[in-house]
């Protein structure tokens, strides 16, 4: 069988052309999916291969003055996968790999943020796959424009992680380390548009 696997990866470009930093405190919600992307790469062979993720949903609660009380949940429709072929999109729904049948979605739910400095921030959370659940610690970078926050974030998982790749694929063949990368778009919005929860 021919045909080029995925490399995992969950962030898009981080310097979009009139990108302004962050100025001022802010707070943002409701994902504009359109507007967001999810893709990933991963090295087969030596060669670089890169997919993405159509469909997707996503959360968020984010107050730059008080980034710790961020929240942010991402439900990830697995067989909109397109790696670059139909051969490799319909390999890769199968149980060696994503088992979409069984396990459609992956699920990432965040329980933390911490302010770096200079619009970085750290978020953590869990990332549900393939019937496993792994913590991850993801980096963003915020950036405004036209009062649009671009969060655009990047990680790498091990695939071994959730048992994804079985088999004859399970060796080299098709690198371990899978590069994640995310751009989610959200509006900014003002004091009182935001949702009041307990504790915040």
């Amino acid at each position: 069988m021919n045909f080029r696997f995925p490399r995992f990866t969950l962030l898009a470009a981080l310097f979009a052309a009139g990108v302004q930093p962050v100025a001022e405190a802010a707070q943002y919600a409701d994902v504009n999916t359109t507007a967001s992307t999810i893709s990933f790469t991963y090295d087969q062979v030596g060669a670089s291969v890169y997919g993405t993720f159509s469909r997707f949903e996503g959360s968020l609660y984010f107050d730059t003055v008080r980034p710790e009380s961020a929240h942010a949940r991402l439900i990830i429709e697995l067989d909109s996968i397109d790696a670059g072929s139909s051969d490799a999109n319909s390999e890769l729904k199968k149980t060696a790999w994503f088992d979409t049948a069984v396990y459609p979605q992956a699920i990432f739910e965040s329980n933390g943020a911490k302010d770096l400095g200079n619009n970085r921030y750290q978020i953590t959370g869990h990332l549900t796959l393939r019937g496993q659940t792994r913590e991850v610690v993801v980096p963003v970078l915020l950036k405004v424009e036209n009062a649009i926050g671009i969060f655009d974030g990047q990680l790498t998982l091990k695939r071994s992680d959730f048992n994804i790749g079985e088999g004859e694929f399970a060796s080299g063949v098709v690198s371990d380390d899978i590069n994640i990368r995310f751009r989610m778009v959200a509006p900014q919005r003002s004091d009182q548009a935001m949702p009041v929860t307990e504790g915040r």
